[in-house]
């Protein structure tokens, strides 16, 4: 018979379980919304694939597999438009603000280096702002909830554009052809609000594709665009001296 004073070990689990129960319920209810935009989004990206000749199998398990919508376009329109190298290499840095997030998440993680890996896995770009709670804390279990709806809608969206691989035509009178530029314009211009350097990264990388498309490819263009956002990065440890008083 236990006789200490501190809580009970076994209630202590089963109210952590429940809590995370809960975490995670109520980040599918906040990924509803965000999954209804990723099903639209993705039915614009299977109805693409179609179009291009990818088939039906190889796009499909890329969505299952990969779960991102940036990437996917990206290598989808620049292997349309340039090379494979560039369309490779411009799918890798439009993604790479993945390997910032993960480290954001990483003191929030739980168990051994795999659990981890895993529950990484469901990171994306809406999951992420669900599941922050405050001064770098993170709900790993809301995080992946979040993801659920948001991973069926990208998957069943995709295999919908597949098979009924609806036209240009009905895509552009439904608008879903502009909904993934207008979806990272909201999450661009949230930034936009908060850092003068990402105003000025953003006019300049735009800049930069504007001029080189009359002379290249798109998918050159927004490789070279990308410097913009290296510049950012680099200005960044002198300007944080300067406000220490550094030299």
């Amino acid at each position: 018979m236990r006789t200490g004073r501190g809580p009970d070990p076994d209630s202590a689990d089963l109210s952590g379980g429940d809590t995370r129960r809960e975490s995670f319920l109520d980040g599918m209810r906040l990924g509803a919304g965000p999954g209804a935009a990723t099903f639209v989004l993705a039915l614009a990206y299977g109805a693409a694939a179609s179009i291009a000749g990818w088939g039906i199998t190889v796009p499909l398990v890329f969505s299952m597999l990969a779960f991102s919508g940036s990437a996917q376009f990206t290598l989808l329109t620049t292997l349309t438009a340039g090379s494979a190298v560039a369309a490779v290499t411009a799918a890798v840095l439009i993604n790479a603000r993945y390997l910032v997030m993960s480290v954001a998440l990483n003191d929030s993680l739980h168990g051994g280096r795999l659990s981890r890996a895993v529950q990484t896995q469901a990171l994306a770009d809406a999951s992420f702002v669900v599941a922050h709670r405050g001064e770098g804390r993170f709900d790993i279990a809301r995080l992946i909830g979040a993801s659920v709806p948001q991973w069926l809608g990208w998957v069943g969206g995709t295999a919908v554009g597949l098979l009924t691989a609806p036209s240009p035509h009905l895509l552009h009178a439904l608008g879903a052809d502009v909904t993934f530029p207008a979806f990272f314009l909201v999450l661009a211009l949230d930034e936009l609000r908060k850092s003068r350097r990402a105003m000025v990264a953003a006019v300049l990388g735009a800049s930069i594709a504007a001029a080189l498309l009359f002379v290249t490819t798109p998918g050159n263009a927004l490789l070279a665009a990308t410097v913009a956002a290296l510049i950012g990065a680099i200005h960044r440890p002198a300007q944080r001296g300067d406000r220490g008083g550094q030299p």
